[in-house]
């Protein structure tokens, strides 16, 4: 593939998603020129969330640039999420460079070259707002697979629940996504079993999905499994470990749902450094967000490292106003660090 060297621009966001769409806005109201590139699609994640899943925040809390976000829901669904942005970025005249994987980042503030999988850009600033969606945690230790590579039978992406009817399914985990999954497969037919290394359900899970899922278990329209984890996947079954012992069950497929984890590799080839801490969070100013690196910024989920509940759309989308700040004019809006919100106005 033939590569091109792009126009320079002042501010290039690596991360199609809700957060570096509102930076992308952010910095243009500035009178920063700005451009965007994605390894994938616009707001990657949320297109591979579930068909029709309801998001957990009401539109007014993650709306970007002002742009009401208008649906007759309590909370949004997927779909009218993707068409709310996809409107937005039109709507903005955003440019933005899609399937295109950024490699590496040449040069310092003010002269960068940011090298891509189709070229290269120019840009004085670089502002990094990827999250985690596509690095899974794996169902081995050190997040390594069983054997190798897991069974196609394992993915670590629950899409919907039709193609698991009368199969013996396996949900691995206790949070939100687990329990959705559980929830759908079970309602849509599937044999449904839930393993998971915790307790009991995390007290993450919503509290209109956990007293649902409490009680097909103890029904027992779901079986489960707690305190335990998959040692071995087999043709049609897997082995357990489990507080009663070693087990064998039946199985068709393995939905992982064990979360997911920054590309911490790609972040040190751009230059970041990362805290020696259990998190491994990312080095950079809470006020302006600028990494240790000068002139590249972080943005939203990245922020958080192996937290990856710290930060999402809801707050993450606040990062912009404070980062288009301090590019345009070298300072940053006051910001009460306890609630995360920004004081003055753009």
């Amino acid at each position: 593939m033939e590569t091109a060297e792009h126009g320079a621009v002042d501010v290039l966001v690596v991360g199609a998603g809700p957060v570096g769409l509102a930076c992308a806005i952010a910095c243009r109201r500035q009178g920063l020129t700005t451009r965007v590139v994605d390894k994938g699609t616009l707001v990657n994640s949320i297109v591979g969330y579930p068909t029709q899943m309801e998001l957990f925040s009401t539109p007014e809390l993650i709306e970007i640039g002002g742009h009401p976000f208008a649906t007759h829901r309590y909370k949004p669904t997927r779909e009218e999420a993707i068409d709310y942005y996809r409107g937005v970025a039109r709507c903005e005249e955003l440019d933005v460079r899609l399937y295109e994987r950024v490699l590496g980042v040449e040069g310092e503030r003010d002269g960068f070259r940011v090298m891509t999988e189709k070229g290269s850009h120019s840009c004085r600033r670089v502002v990094v707002a990827v999250g985690f969606f596509d690095q899974a945690n794996r169902l081995g230790p050190n997040g390594e697979g069983l054997s190798g590579e897991e069974p196609p039978r394992v993915t670590h992406y629950y899409k919907e629940s039709y193609p698991y009817f009368d199969q013996q399914v396996t949900v691995v985990g206790g949070k939100n996504s687990a329990a959705k999954a559980a929830l759908d497969c079970y309602r849509s037919g599937a044999h449904v079993t839930l393993v998971h290394r915790g307790e009991s359900l995390s007290d993450r899970v919503k509290y209109w999905l956990r007293p649902d899922l409490e009680n097909r278990i103890t029904e027992g329209s779901i079986r489960a499994f707690f305190r335990s984890s998959i040692t071995a996947i087999e043709p049609g079954r897997l082995h357990l470990a489990t507080p009663d012992g070693p087990k064998i069950i039946d199985n068709d497929f393995v939905l992982a749902m064990t979360g997911y984890r920054p590309d911490f590799e790609w972040l040190r080839r751009l230059g970041i450094e990362l805290h020696d801490d259990a998190a491994s969070t990312p080095i950079y100013d809470e006020v302006t967000f600028e990494s240790n690196r000068p002139g590249v910024y972080l943005a939203g989920t990245v922020c958080g490292g192996l937290h990856t509940g710290r930060w999402f759309i809801e707050n993450g989308r606040h990062h912009a106003a404070q980062i288009a700040s301090h590019v345009a004019r070298g300072e940053a809006p006051e910001v009460d660090l306890a609630n995360r919100h920004w004081k003055t106005a753009e």
